[in-house]
């Protein structure tokens, strides 16, 4: 038995056995990963190649266990990412002597191979840093170079080798940087996945501006723009060049679900740069004002959320929940944004608009009206948009039942 495996009884490995995850269990399996990585930076704090250990025996089992999940939301993609980018530091710093090492890796090597979905492609990114040496990390880039040269100058495309990323990384920790590039320019597409090393290649001997060429020569058809930018912006930043990065890569290499966090991703990058000035910038590059009112609106900015409620194309339903949660602090805006939600709501051009979305509106803006003096006005000017609503409309019905 494995001394290491002997050592320390852990509680995940119960968890993710073989097919543990049935279809539906996404957010089961998602929350499963929380507490193995949890359990395991717990044990790597006070034992850091017992935690490793732990590390490399839930990589090994991800795919078995989840293998039969329904993984279409992206969801859980997302969690066994962000897993291994919480896991994979804890392996690569381990103290582990060469034979330890090494049978980690022939267990990673053996998991790639039987990866059903790339869940492990961070994995394969990150081989020549688990290598945990230049010799190591050589003699596996020696095992994969010939395949790859093979690959990449076969006549016929369409060839693909799985462990083209293992090849590169351990290449770029081997520092074999001209074998790299050779090998990189033999790929007739202009592939970031593989090029990111190369850009890695050139920060490593301190080549800023090479970096950010390569890095720009990767655009092309299918290939990441938001990742490209990121790397640059990375590149500036750590460079101390701040206001060229924010210039250049600030608000599309942040780009994130929500205008609020878009925001919020931006504002903690750019602690120099008023909040004011980016809210307007990104209002500007993205052309539709209204996906950042959230954002000025938590910022406080409540002159600007409302230019973004009234230029935008902001949710009614968004504006409502605004109108209500400041009530206490500012009537007067809330009343504008009220009317701005209760506007759009009665244009019809709401998707998925129920009755109690409409009644919460009102509410909403009557309640600003009666703290501002003006309810009588406010009541007169629900009843003329009701009477100007499309006949049938959620927005007419509604104001008819709670009328009767």
């Amino acid at each position: 038995m494995n001394p290491l495996q002997a050592k320390h009884k852990w509680i995940f490995k119960a968890r993710f056995r073989s097919r543990a995850f049935g279809w539906s269990a996404s957010n089961l399996a998602c929350h499963r990963l929380k507490e193995a990585v949890t359990e395991i930076k717990k044990l790597a704090k006070s034992d850091p190649v017992q935690g490793a250990e732990g590390a490399v025996s839930l990589m090994e089992r991800i795919w078995p266990a989840l293998e039969q999940v329904d993984s279409s939301s992206g969801s859980l993609g997302s969690s066994v990412y962000w897993t291994l980018i919480e896991l994979l530091p804890i392996v690569v710093n381990a103290p582990a002597d060469r034979k330890t090492r090494d049978r980690w890796l022939e267990r990673l090597y053996q998991a790639i191979q039987e990866d059903g979905v790339d869940y492990l492609d961070r994995v394969k990114d990150d081989w020549g840093p688990l290598c945990g040496s230049v010799e190591v990390a050589s003699q596996w880039a020696d095992q994969f170079l010939p395949l790859l040269k093979n690959v990449w100058s076969h006549p016929l495309p369409g060839n693909y080798l799985r462990e083209t990323a293992m090849c590169l990384s351990c290449l770029l920790a081997a520092g074999r940087a001209t074998e790299l590039f050779e090998v990189l320019s033999l790929h007739r597409r202009q592939d970031w996945d593989d090029r990111k090393f190369g850009v890695r290649a050139l920060l490593a001997e301190g080549k800023t501006e090479e970096a950010l060429a390569y890095a720009e020569g990767s655009r092309g058809l299918n290939q990441s723009d938001a990742a490209i930018d990121d790397t640059c912006e990375r590149i500036l930043l750590d460079a101390g060049r701040d206001a060229e990065a924010y210039e250049k890569y600030g608000l599309t290499a942040n780009e994130s679900s929500t205008g609020l966090a878009t925001f919020r991703r931006i504002a903690k990058k750019y602690p120099a740069i008023e909040p004011r000035r980016i809210l307007l910038d990104l209002a500007e590059s993205s052309g539709d004002h209204g996906r950042w009112f959230a954002a000025a609106k938590d910022a406080g900015m409540l002159d600007l959320a409302l230019h973004f409620a009234q230029t935008g194309s902001t949710d009614p339903r968004t504006l409502s929940r605004a109108a209500r949660d400041l009530i206490e602090t500012d009537a007067c805006f809330c009343l504008h944004v009220g009317r701005i939600a209760l506007r759009r709501m009665a244009d019809g051009c709401v998707f998925d608009l129920t009755g109690l979305d409409v009644m919460d509106a009102c509410t909403h803006f009557i309640k600003a009206a009666e703290k501002l003096g003006v309810a009588e006005d406010a009541r007169r000017e629900v009843l003329s948009m009701a009477a100007n609503a499309k006949q049938g409309s959620t927005f007419a019905n509604a104001l008819r039942v709670a009328r009767s």
